[in-house]
């Protein structure tokens, strides 16, 4: 397991199919600075996150110790990318804009098992 990272973060599931065909083009497109990694292979502990936040949604781990989820998480790596991406990050990460991505996150992250890519092993696990 790798311990804390140095620099901001981005944690996805590394068991899902579409999610690392996502993390894939963000590496080949975005020219991001943080680095993308499965949450699979980290010490969870160390970086303050639980398995539980890890399967229901992207995390993101700033080095200044800035905590986001979800399409904030995205606008995060956004931001951190290319100027040409950082302007759709300073609205997902923004309050009105941020809450309103939520339901779509939610869709896409119930649905993403049938996106492009997918897979059943993509299927989130049933809420309890």
């Amino acid at each position: 397991m790798m311990g804390p990272m140095s620099g901001d973060l981005l944690v996805f599931d590394g068991d899902c199919a579409f999610c690392q065909r996502c993390v894939g083009w963000a590496r080949r497109w975005l020219g991001a600075s943080a680095q993308l990694m499965p949450w699979q292979g980290l010490d969870l502990a160390a970086l303050g996150l639980s398995r539980q936040e890890c399967t229901q949604a992207v995390q993101w781990v700033g080095v200044n110790g800035a905590r986001a989820a979800g399409p904030v998480a995205v606008g995060r790596l956004l931001l951190s990318g290319s100027w040409w991406w950082r302007p759709i990050g300073a609205l997902l990460t923004t309050r009105p804009v941020g809450w309103l991505a939520w339901p779509v996150y939610r869709w896409v992250a119930r649905h993403r098992h049938q996106l492009p890519g997918g897979t059943q092993a993509c299927a989130l696990p049933p809420r309890h």
